[in-house]
Protein backbone atom coordinates (compact mmCIF):
# COMPACT_ATOMS: atom_id res chain seq x y z
CA UNK A 1 0.00 0.00 0.00
CA UNK A 2 2.50 2.42 0.78
CA UNK A 3 4.55 1.43 -2.66
CA UNK A 4 1.12 1.98 -4.24
CA UNK A 5 0.83 5.59 -2.66
CA UNK A 6 4.49 6.53 -3.41
CA UNK A 7 4.22 5.02 -7.18
CA UNK A 8 0.61 7.19 -7.30
CA UNK A 9 0.21 10.42 -8.62
CA UNK A 10 -2.73 12.84 -9.08
CA UNK A 11 -2.48 16.17 -11.47
CA UNK A 12 1.49 15.06 -11.11
CA UNK A 13 1.57 15.30 -7.61
CA UNK A 14 2.56 12.11 -5.87
CA UNK A 15 -0.45 10.44 -4.10
CA UNK A 16 1.13 10.65 -0.63
CA UNK A 17 2.26 13.85 -0.74
CA UNK A 18 -1.70 14.99 -1.48
CA UNK A 19 -2.75 12.27 1.23
CA UNK A 20 -0.31 14.33 3.42
CA UNK A 21 -1.52 17.57 2.24
CA UNK A 22 -5.22 16.65 3.31
CA UNK A 23 -4.37 15.56 6.45
CA UNK A 24 -2.79 18.70 7.67
CA UNK A 25 -5.78 20.48 6.39
CA UNK A 26 -7.92 18.47 8.22
CA UNK A 27 -5.74 19.17 11.43
CA UNK A 28 -5.68 22.87 10.54
CA UNK A 29 -9.06 23.32 10.46
CA UNK A 30 -9.78 21.37 13.53
CA UNK A 31 -6.91 23.73 15.57
CA UNK A 32 -8.13 26.79 14.03
CA UNK A 33 -11.62 25.75 15.15
CA UNK A 34 -10.79 24.69 18.74
CA UNK A 35 -8.66 27.73 19.33
CA UNK A 36 -11.52 30.25 18.21
CA UNK A 37 -13.68 28.80 20.37
CA UNK A 38 -11.04 28.80 23.15
CA UNK A 39 -10.78 32.23 22.43
CA UNK A 40 -14.31 33.23 22.41
CA UNK A 41 -15.19 31.42 26.07
CA UNK A 42 -12.13 33.05 27.47
CA UNK A 43 -13.47 36.15 25.99
CA UNK A 44 -16.99 35.71 27.29
CA UNK A 45 -15.34 35.35 30.99
CA UNK A 46 -13.63 38.46 30.90
CA UNK A 47 -16.90 40.41 29.13
CA UNK A 48 -19.16 39.55 32.29
CA UNK A 49 -16.43 40.81 34.94
CA UNK A 50 -15.85 44.00 32.43
CA UNK A 51 -18.43 46.94 31.67
CA UNK A 52 -16.71 47.84 28.64
CA UNK A 53 -18.47 47.21 25.75
CA UNK A 54 -15.31 47.13 23.30
CA UNK A 55 -15.36 43.33 25.22
CA UNK A 56 -18.39 42.40 23.74
CA UNK A 57 -18.45 44.04 20.40
CA UNK A 58 -14.84 42.11 19.78
CA UNK A 59 -17.15 38.81 20.98
CA UNK A 60 -19.78 39.33 18.46
CA UNK A 61 -17.31 40.50 15.74
CA UNK A 62 -15.08 37.18 16.13
CA UNK A 63 -17.72 34.98 17.00
CA UNK A 64 -18.93 35.63 13.61
CA UNK A 65 -15.91 34.30 11.66
CA UNK A 66 -16.74 32.55 8.28
CA UNK A 67 -16.54 28.95 8.55
CA UNK A 68 -15.79 29.01 4.63
CA UNK A 69 -12.84 30.71 5.32
CA UNK A 70 -11.32 28.53 8.06
CA UNK A 71 -12.08 25.90 5.16
CA UNK A 72 -10.22 28.10 2.87
CA UNK A 73 -7.79 28.54 5.34
CA UNK A 74 -7.29 24.71 6.17
CA UNK A 75 -6.57 24.06 2.35
CA UNK A 76 -4.23 26.85 1.46
CA UNK A 77 -2.11 25.05 4.59
CA UNK A 78 -2.67 22.16 3.49
CA UNK A 79 -1.46 23.10 -0.11
CA UNK A 80 1.44 24.15 1.90
CA UNK A 81 2.69 20.61 2.23
CA UNK A 82 2.88 20.32 -1.41
CA UNK A 83 6.12 20.93 -3.62
CA UNK A 84 4.39 23.53 -6.15
CA UNK A 85 5.45 25.22 -8.76
CA UNK A 86 6.79 28.64 -8.35
CA UNK A 87 3.26 29.79 -10.45
CA UNK A 88 1.56 27.82 -8.41
CA UNK A 89 3.00 29.16 -5.26
CA UNK A 90 2.38 32.49 -6.24
CA UNK A 91 -1.08 31.55 -7.02
CA UNK A 92 -1.54 30.28 -3.17
CA UNK A 93 -0.52 33.74 -1.81
CA UNK A 94 -2.76 35.35 -3.78
CA UNK A 95 -5.70 32.93 -2.49
CA UNK A 96 -4.10 34.03 0.86
CA UNK A 97 -4.63 37.82 0.08
CA UNK A 98 -7.92 37.18 -1.41
CA UNK A 99 -9.38 34.55 1.99
CA UNK A 100 -7.82 37.13 4.25
CA UNK A 101 -9.10 40.02 2.54
CA UNK A 102 -12.81 39.06 2.37
CA UNK A 103 -12.79 37.83 6.21
CA UNK A 104 -11.58 40.83 6.83
CA UNK A 105 -14.47 42.81 4.86
CA UNK A 106 -16.80 40.41 6.92
CA UNK A 107 -15.68 41.93 9.97
CA UNK A 108 -15.66 44.79 9.77
CA UNK A 109 -19.42 44.80 7.91
CA UNK A 110 -20.13 42.70 11.29
CA UNK A 111 -18.56 45.47 13.60
CA UNK A 112 -21.05 48.13 11.33
CA UNK A 113 -24.12 46.12 11.67
CA UNK A 114 -23.62 45.72 15.61
CA UNK A 115 -22.74 49.75 16.14
CA UNK A 116 -25.75 50.41 13.98
CA UNK A 117 -27.99 48.33 16.16
CA UNK A 118 -26.53 49.63 19.57
CA UNK A 119 -27.38 53.03 18.60
CA UNK A 120 -30.63 52.47 17.44
CA UNK A 121 -31.56 50.70 20.46
CA UNK A 122 -29.78 53.81 22.51
CA UNK A 123 -31.59 56.35 20.60
CA UNK A 124 -35.42 55.40 20.08
CA UNK A 125 -37.36 56.01 22.84
CA UNK A 126 -40.52 55.63 24.11
CA UNK A 127 -43.37 56.23 21.54
CA UNK A 128 -40.56 57.16 18.95
CA UNK A 129 -40.39 54.12 16.27
CA UNK A 130 -38.77 56.14 13.72
CA UNK A 131 -34.56 55.79 13.94
CA UNK A 132 -32.22 58.29 12.84
CA UNK A 133 -31.70 58.03 9.05
CA UNK A 134 -28.15 59.13 9.35
CA UNK A 135 -26.77 56.04 11.31
CA UNK A 136 -28.34 53.83 8.21
CA UNK A 137 -26.34 56.70 5.96
CA UNK A 138 -23.15 56.35 8.07
CA UNK A 139 -23.31 52.94 8.40
CA UNK A 140 -24.06 52.33 4.58
CA UNK A 141 -21.70 55.00 3.13
CA UNK A 142 -18.65 53.01 5.67
CA UNK A 143 -19.53 49.05 4.46
CA UNK A 144 -19.67 51.02 0.66
CA UNK A 145 -16.07 52.42 1.29
CA UNK A 146 -14.69 49.08 2.94
CA UNK A 147 -15.64 46.60 0.38
CA UNK A 148 -14.35 49.09 -2.57
CA UNK A 149 -11.09 48.87 -0.85
CA UNK A 150 -11.70 45.18 -0.58
CA UNK A 151 -12.12 44.81 -4.36
CA UNK A 152 -9.69 47.42 -5.25
CA UNK A 153 -7.06 45.57 -3.66
CA UNK A 154 -7.86 42.24 -4.84
CA UNK A 155 -7.70 43.04 -8.27
CA UNK A 156 -4.35 44.96 -7.49
CA UNK A 157 -3.05 41.71 -5.77
CA UNK A 158 -4.47 39.32 -8.68
CA UNK A 159 -2.21 41.67 -11.56
CA UNK A 160 -5.17 44.27 -12.62
CA UNK A 161 -4.20 48.05 -13.06
CA UNK A 162 -6.44 49.71 -10.62
CA UNK A 163 -4.61 53.18 -11.02
CA UNK A 164 -6.96 53.89 -14.56
CA UNK A 165 -9.76 52.80 -12.57
CA UNK A 166 -9.28 54.95 -9.37
CA UNK A 167 -8.49 58.00 -11.30
CA UNK A 168 -12.41 57.59 -13.56
CA UNK A 169 -13.74 57.13 -10.03
CA UNK A 170 -11.99 60.62 -8.59
CA UNK A 171 -13.56 61.92 -11.71
CA UNK A 172 -16.51 60.99 -11.87
CA UNK A 173 -17.26 61.27 -8.30
CA UNK A 174 -16.31 65.12 -8.35
CA UNK A 175 -18.79 65.67 -11.17
CA UNK A 176 -21.38 64.10 -9.60
CA UNK A 177 -20.35 65.91 -6.44
CA UNK A 178 -21.04 69.40 -8.36
CA UNK A 179 -24.30 68.00 -9.60
CA UNK A 180 -25.56 67.60 -6.51
CA UNK A 181 -23.94 70.04 -3.88
CA UNK A 182 -26.98 71.04 -2.53
CA UNK A 183 -28.22 67.34 -1.51
CA UNK A 184 -24.82 66.44 -0.85
CA UNK A 185 -24.53 69.33 1.93
CA UNK A 186 -27.95 67.82 3.63
CA UNK A 187 -26.63 64.49 3.50
CA UNK A 188 -23.39 65.47 5.33
CA UNK A 189 -25.12 67.77 7.55
CA UNK A 190 -27.22 64.51 8.94
CA UNK A 191 -23.84 62.53 8.83
CA UNK A 192 -22.99 65.55 11.28
CA UNK A 193 -26.17 65.60 13.43
CA UNK A 194 -25.63 61.30 13.44
CA UNK A 195 -21.64 61.88 14.69
CA UNK A 196 -21.78 65.16 16.70
CA UNK A 197 -25.00 64.62 18.12
CA UNK A 198 -26.15 68.07 18.84
CA UNK A 199 -29.79 66.87 19.49
CA UNK A 200 -31.16 63.59 18.70
CA UNK A 201 -34.87 61.75 18.30
CA UNK A 202 -36.98 62.94 20.83
CA UNK A 203 -35.23 66.13 22.19
CA UNK A 204 -36.76 69.39 22.84
CA UNK A 205 -35.28 71.93 20.52
CA UNK A 206 -35.26 75.41 19.87
CA UNK A 207 -33.88 77.39 16.58
CA UNK A 208 -34.76 81.17 15.49
CA UNK A 209 -38.33 81.81 16.67
CA UNK A 210 -39.01 78.04 16.70
CA UNK A 211 -39.66 75.37 19.12
CA UNK A 212 -40.66 71.52 19.37
CA UNK A 213 -39.37 67.86 19.75
CA UNK A 214 -37.69 65.98 17.38
CA UNK A 215 -39.39 63.32 15.39
CA UNK A 216 -37.29 62.41 12.85
CA UNK A 217 -33.83 63.01 11.16
CA UNK A 218 -33.86 62.04 7.90
CA UNK A 219 -31.30 61.92 4.95
CA UNK A 220 -32.16 65.49 3.54
CA UNK A 221 -34.56 67.18 6.66
CA UNK A 222 -35.61 66.58 10.35
CA UNK A 223 -38.99 66.72 11.47
CA UNK A 224 -40.01 68.82 14.46
CA UNK A 225 -43.35 68.80 16.30
CA UNK A 226 -44.00 72.31 17.70
CA UNK A 227 -45.43 73.32 20.83
CA UNK A 228 -48.27 74.40 18.66
CA UNK A 229 -49.03 71.20 17.07
CA UNK A 230 -47.87 71.29 13.50
CA UNK A 231 -45.59 69.49 12.30
CA UNK A 232 -41.57 71.38 11.03
CA UNK A 233 -39.86 70.35 7.92
CA UNK A 234 -36.26 72.17 7.47
CA UNK A 235 -33.62 70.45 5.96
CA UNK A 236 -30.49 69.55 7.97
CA UNK A 237 -27.60 72.03 6.45
CA UNK A 238 -30.31 75.40 7.45
CA UNK A 239 -30.67 73.68 10.44
CA UNK A 240 -27.02 72.99 11.74
CA UNK A 241 -26.71 76.83 10.02
CA UNK A 242 -28.26 78.17 13.16
CA UNK A 243 -28.11 78.39 16.88
CA UNK A 244 -29.88 75.70 18.15
CA UNK A 245 -31.04 75.28 21.62
CA UNK A 246 -31.15 71.53 23.41
CA UNK A 247 -33.66 72.01 26.41
CA UNK A 248 -33.58 68.32 27.35
CA UNK A 249 -29.77 68.56 28.27
CA UNK A 250 -30.63 71.39 30.58
CA UNK A 251 -29.74 70.75 34.05
CA UNK A 252 -31.79 73.50 35.67
CA UNK A 253 -33.61 76.43 34.28
CA UNK A 254 -32.30 80.20 35.20
CA UNK A 255 -35.09 82.59 35.74
CA UNK A 256 -34.44 86.72 35.69
CA UNK A 257 -36.95 88.95 36.21
CA UNK A 258 -37.66 92.99 37.23
CA UNK A 259 -39.95 94.93 39.14
CA UNK A 260 -40.76 97.97 40.04
CA UNK A 261 -42.63 99.31 42.92
CA UNK A 262 -44.05 103.12 42.87
CA UNK A 263 -41.32 105.98 44.72
CA UNK A 264 -43.99 106.92 47.50
CA UNK A 265 -42.68 104.12 49.02
CA UNK A 266 -40.56 104.62 52.08
CA UNK A 267 -36.98 103.51 53.26
CA UNK A 268 -38.31 101.05 55.76
CA UNK A 269 -40.63 99.27 53.05
CA UNK A 270 -37.72 99.16 50.42
CA UNK A 271 -35.49 97.49 52.74
CA UNK A 272 -38.16 94.69 53.90
CA UNK A 273 -38.47 94.00 50.07
CA UNK A 274 -35.49 91.88 49.35
CA UNK A 275 -36.54 89.57 52.43
CA UNK A 276 -39.92 89.15 51.46
CA UNK A 277 -38.63 87.80 47.91
CA UNK A 278 -35.65 85.88 49.44
CA UNK A 279 -38.11 84.21 52.10
CA UNK A 280 -40.91 83.08 49.21
CA UNK A 281 -38.00 81.53 47.05
CA UNK A 282 -36.34 79.23 49.90
CA UNK A 283 -39.27 78.55 50.83
CA UNK A 284 -39.83 76.51 47.55
CA UNK A 285 -37.81 72.87 47.47
CA UNK A 286 -38.05 73.26 43.52
CA UNK A 287 -36.27 76.50 43.70
CA UNK A 288 -32.51 77.62 44.43
CA UNK A 289 -32.17 81.75 44.61
CA UNK A 290 -29.62 83.22 43.23
CA UNK A 291 -29.46 86.94 44.46
CA UNK A 292 -32.05 89.64 44.99
CA UNK A 293 -31.09 93.43 44.84
CA UNK A 294 -32.46 97.07 44.95
CA UNK A 295 -30.79 97.13 41.54
CA UNK A 296 -31.78 101.09 40.16
CA UNK A 297 -33.59 104.26 40.67
CA UNK A 298 -35.94 104.31 37.41
CA UNK A 299 -37.31 107.05 35.40
CA UNK A 300 -40.78 105.94 37.29
CA UNK A 301 -40.08 103.06 39.51
CA UNK A 302 -37.45 101.96 42.18
CA UNK A 303 -36.42 98.78 40.38
CA UNK A 304 -36.09 95.46 42.18
CA UNK A 305 -33.89 92.16 40.28
CA UNK A 306 -34.58 88.72 41.08
CA UNK A 307 -32.36 85.78 40.06
CA UNK A 308 -32.96 82.27 40.87
CA UNK A 309 -32.75 78.75 39.45
CA UNK A 310 -35.49 75.69 38.85
CA UNK A 311 -33.89 72.92 39.99
CA UNK A 312 -36.01 70.35 37.10
CA UNK A 313 -35.65 71.70 33.92
CA UNK A 314 -39.50 70.71 33.59
CA UNK A 315 -41.28 73.42 31.66
CA UNK A 316 -44.57 73.09 33.33
CA UNK A 317 -43.09 73.11 36.34
CA UNK A 318 -40.97 76.29 35.79
CA UNK A 319 -44.71 77.78 34.90
CA UNK A 320 -46.41 76.45 37.92
CA UNK A 321 -43.46 77.90 40.04
CA UNK A 322 -43.29 80.91 38.94
CA UNK A 323 -47.36 81.51 39.35
CA UNK A 324 -46.95 80.37 42.67
CA UNK A 325 -44.49 83.27 43.36
CA UNK A 326 -45.92 85.98 41.65
CA UNK A 327 -48.86 85.26 43.83
CA UNK A 328 -46.88 85.30 46.85
CA UNK A 329 -45.25 88.86 46.15
CA UNK A 330 -48.66 90.48 45.30
CA UNK A 331 -50.20 89.31 48.63
CA UNK A 332 -46.75 89.78 51.06
CA UNK A 333 -46.64 93.49 49.06
CA UNK A 334 -50.49 94.26 49.72
CA UNK A 335 -49.92 93.36 53.40
CA UNK A 336 -46.98 95.55 53.41
CA UNK A 337 -48.07 98.41 51.66
CA UNK A 338 -46.24 98.45 48.71
CA UNK A 339 -47.57 99.42 45.62
CA UNK A 340 -46.01 98.44 41.99
CA UNK A 341 -45.87 101.44 39.99
CA UNK A 342 -47.59 102.31 37.26
CA UNK A 343 -45.81 103.78 34.20
CA UNK A 344 -46.71 107.42 34.23
CA UNK A 345 -46.01 110.95 33.44
CA UNK A 346 -46.44 114.05 35.74
CA UNK A 347 -46.52 117.46 34.26
CA UNK A 348 -45.77 120.85 36.25
CA UNK A 349 -47.55 124.00 34.89
CA UNK A 350 -45.60 127.45 35.94
CA UNK A 351 -47.46 130.55 35.92
CA UNK A 352 -45.52 133.41 34.57
CA UNK A 353 -46.40 136.50 36.93
CA UNK A 354 -43.79 139.25 35.86
CA UNK A 355 -44.90 142.67 35.48
CA UNK A 356 -46.63 143.90 31.63
CA UNK A 357 -45.97 147.62 31.27
CA UNK A 358 -48.92 148.78 29.31
CA UNK A 359 -50.43 152.61 28.06
CA UNK A 360 -52.30 154.09 30.95
CA UNK A 361 -55.68 154.50 30.37
CA UNK A 362 -57.29 157.55 29.06
CA UNK A 363 -54.06 158.99 27.74
CA UNK A 364 -54.32 160.85 24.38
CA UNK A 365 -52.19 160.96 22.01
CA UNK A 366 -52.14 164.14 19.15
CA UNK A 367 -50.67 165.03 16.30
CA UNK A 368 -50.73 167.78 13.91
CA UNK A 369 -48.36 169.83 11.43
CA UNK A 370 -45.34 168.38 12.87
CA UNK A 371 -45.88 169.66 16.54
CA UNK A 372 -46.74 167.49 19.55
CA UNK A 373 -49.41 167.77 22.13
CA UNK A 374 -49.49 166.27 25.74
CA UNK A 375 -52.01 165.34 27.77
CA UNK A 376 -52.28 164.35 31.45
CA UNK A 377 -54.26 160.75 32.17
CA UNK A 378 -57.62 161.29 33.62
CA UNK A 379 -56.28 158.79 35.62
CA UNK A 380 -53.52 156.71 36.07
CA UNK A 381 -53.03 153.26 36.98
CA UNK A 382 -50.39 151.34 38.09
CA UNK A 383 -47.09 151.80 36.31
CA UNK A 384 -48.93 154.52 33.95
CA UNK A 385 -46.79 156.80 31.69
CA UNK A 386 -47.50 159.74 29.72
CA UNK A 387 -47.73 158.69 26.32
CA UNK A 388 -46.37 161.10 23.86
Amino acid sequence: MFDFFDDSTLFGLPLSDLTLALATAVLAFLAMSLLLRLALSRMRSLAERSENRVDDLAIDVLSSTNRAFLVLAALLIGLGMLDLSDRWNARVGQLWFVALALQLGLWLNRAFAIGLRRYEERHTSAGMTQVSASATLMSWTLRTAVWAVVALAILSNLGVNVTAFVASLGVGSIAIALAVQNILGDLFASLSIAVDKPFEVGDAIGFGDLSGTVQHIGLKTTRVRSTSGEEIVISNADLLKQVVRNYRRMGERRIAFKFGVSYDTTPEQLEAVPGIVRRLIESRPALRLDRVHFQSLGTNSLDFEVVYFVTDPNYGLYMDEQQRLYLQVLREFAALGVEFAIPGRKVLVSRDDRDVREPAEGAVTQRSSGSAHRGRPASAGRGADVAS
